[in-house]
């Protein structure tokens, strides 16, 4: 049994955890992505540090971004020992100046710019009754807007630049927003959250359709309940669960397990390195989005 966090974790967790499940990749080694740029938002730590770590496993050079220079400075540290090519960006993504400039320093870094995972998001809790305007638009300010003013500019730099980089071709570019299964209904007292969500799906689908002129490619990846850093807090901590809420929260799992970051870094290795699908929406989850109760 392996430990998260310091916490020992269900057995199927921990076997997939340390690699052991049948689902690794049978080429750790591929290099699909040499060559290529990715800008991974909210990545020193939980899902979009897994991303960050998949992409740059497979040969991109990464643009590390998140909140908090520490964590940030552990997460590229682990990157650049394992031999990669990363840097990283502190700032707060509520303010435009900061969005555009993460884009423009991975140009000014890297040279060129072709994937963007817009993963950073607040899941701050609120149903219609206690949800103020202040934090309705702060939820919006990172989960909305922040992705729309990041595709703004990285758009204008994808649509120009050539395709110099044979593993690019035919595709000029690559975005892959992260969403989450709450984007269809969502948990009462994530109103906010799910909105926001609900919005970046559409956004998705929109902006697929317009870039196909330019042979940049958008999708979306939208989690269920994964096992991160966070998500331990939030249940034993803030939501009052207690150290033990993790076995608990298996066993309403019908594949045994929890998700990970690494589950859903593998679809985002899929979506970057595919270049024939735009539009498309993964709901990766265990449980189907829109089941009606059998009780």
């Amino acid at each position: 049994m392996g430990t998260f966090g310091g916490k020992k974790l269900p057995v199927e967790t921990a076997r997939h955890l340390a690699g052991e499940k049948s689902m690794k990749e049978a080429n750790n080694s591929g290099q699909e992505l040499t060559g290529q740029v990715a800008v991974v938002t909210g990545s020193s730590q939980g899902i979009g540090a897994g991303i960050a770590t998949k992409l740059a496993k497979h040969g991109a050079k990464v643009m590390v971004h998140g909140l908090e220079r520490e964590q940030g400075e552990k997460t590229v540290a682990a990157l650049r020992a394992s031999g990669s090519e990363v840097e990283l960006e502190i700032g707060d993504l509520k303010i435009e100046a900061t969005c555009r400039k993460i884009i423009r320093r991975t140009i000014e870094s890297f040279g060129r710019l072709d994937i963007l995972v817009n993963n950073a998001a607040v899941v701050h809790r609120g149903n219609i009754e206690n949800t103020s305007v202040a934090l309705w638009d702060e939820i919006f300010a990172t989960n909305l807007r922040a992705p729309f003013i990041l595709c703004q500019e990285a758009v204008n730099q994808m649509k120009r630049q050539e395709d110099s980089c044979p593993a690019a071709a035919p595709s000029r570019g690559c975005i892959i927003n992260i969403g989450s299964v709450n984007a269809y209904v969502g948990l009462t007292k994530l109103l906010g959250y799910s909105a926001s969500k609900g919005g970046l799906m559409t956004f998705t689908k929109n902006l697929a359709q317009y870039l196909t002129q330019y042979r940049i490619r958008v999708n979306q990846i939208n989690p269920g309940w994964v096992l991160t850093e966070g998500e331990d807090y939030v249940e034993s901590v803030a939501e009052g669960r207690g150290p033990h809420w993790l076995e608990d929260a298996v066993k309403t799992r019908p594949f045994g397990r929890m998700l990970l970051p690494e589950d859903i870094a593998r679809a985002a290795l899929f979506f970057a390195t595919n270049p024939m699908i735009t539009g498309a929406v993964l709901d990766y989850e265990q449980l189907v989005s829109g089941a009606l109760s059998e009780l």
